[in-house]
């Protein structure tokens, strides 16, 4: 699989788990990356904002990065390394590269405002972490409240040759994307993969506005996968009602709060992790909800046979 101009298809944004006291579950490290793989990811995405990053210690995250590293054979690990300081983003940022990861995702520190403030820390980003390191943007508006307008992700990528890939969630953001296949068009921009996530809310137009793929969580990265291939082969309807049939749980998903528990529990029950607890502070389902994410799953059961466990 290849991370470079060419990478397409589905990224997953892995989960971390954890016992229910708590430590790191490194057995079902290897069950889920497993899992993954039996989905047909290109790829895979660790230590973000899903993965519950912030909650672990150094050590801790460079288990996470061997263990998915050592089980995923060919396909390319990217390594969320975003932090408050780029002395410890450096450090997991290296240490990722030696342990074979194929590059790093990048967040914006909520606290830049202007233009000129993320040109200026996505380069200083690079310097801190080396130009030889592959780097992911991630444009997530909605969480980071850092506004990346086109013009300023095509400076980024046009300044750096380290970067490889944009992660795309910001909401709405159908049209960013149309204005950056623009800039390709006309040649102000190289060929960027440009990958979106939002828990794959809008994946069905936004592989018509000219995605390539989807980086996210969403529990069943196997639709993801398919609804990728399907409308790259120009199966535009056939994409469409496979993901229409996951809206609800889509839907579901995505509310504020619980969305991270819903995965879990959905990913517990579909075998790849042993336990769907977070680590604290997390949230968990009540007893409604997981009987409510249970009912959502019956009726998917009768369009996708991978929803009847």
């Amino acid at each position: 699989m290849s991370f470079d101009q060419n990478a397409h298809g589905v990224y997953a944004i892995a989960a971390t788990p954890f016992h229910s006291d708590g430590r790191l579950d490194l057995a079902s490290v290897d069950t889920m990356t497993d899992f993954y793989l039996r989905c047909g990811v290109s790829g895979l995405t660790i230590l973000g904002i899903m993965g519950e990053a912030p909650k672990l210690d150094p050590d801790e995250s460079m288990a996470v990065v061997k263990g998915v590293i050592g089980r995923a054979g060919a396909i390319p690990v990217i390594v969320g390394v975003s932090a408050p300081g780029f002395a410890a983003m450096r450090a997991l940022a290296r240490s990722s590269m030696d342990a074979g990861a194929a590059g790093v995702m990048i967040a914006p520190p909520s606290h830049l405002r202007t233009d000129d403030q993320i040109v200026t820390y996505y380069r200083q980003a690079v310097e801190a972490i080396g130009s030889d390191v592959p780097f992911v943007i991630q444009d997530y508006p909605l969480l980071l409240s850092v506004v990346m307008p086109p013009k300023v992700i095509r400076q980024i990528i046009m300044d750096h040759p380290s970067c490889r890939m944009l992660k795309h969630e910001d909401w709405p953001g159908l049209e960013k994307i149309s204005a950056l296949r623009g800039f390709e068009k006309d040649g102000s921009m190289r060929r960027t993969p440009i990958l979106c996530g939002n828990g794959g809310l809008f994946l069905d137009f936004e592989m018509d506005r000219g995605a390539d793929g989807a980086m996210t969580g969403y529990c069943f990265p196997d639709m993801l996968v398919d609804v990728v291939r399907l409308a790259r082969a120009g199966e535009r309807d056939k994409a469409h009602d496979l993901f229409d049939a996951h809206l609800p749980l889509v839907r579901y998903e995505q509310q504020q709060g619980v969305g991270l528990a819903v995965r879990k529990y959905v990913l517990m029950k579909r075998g790849a992790i042993a336990s769907d607890a977070q680590r604290k502070p997390g949230s968990a389902l009540t007893a409604q909800a997981r009987a409510e994410v249970d009912y959502l799953l019956q009726r998917l059961a009768r369009h996708d046979p991978r929803a009847a466990f």
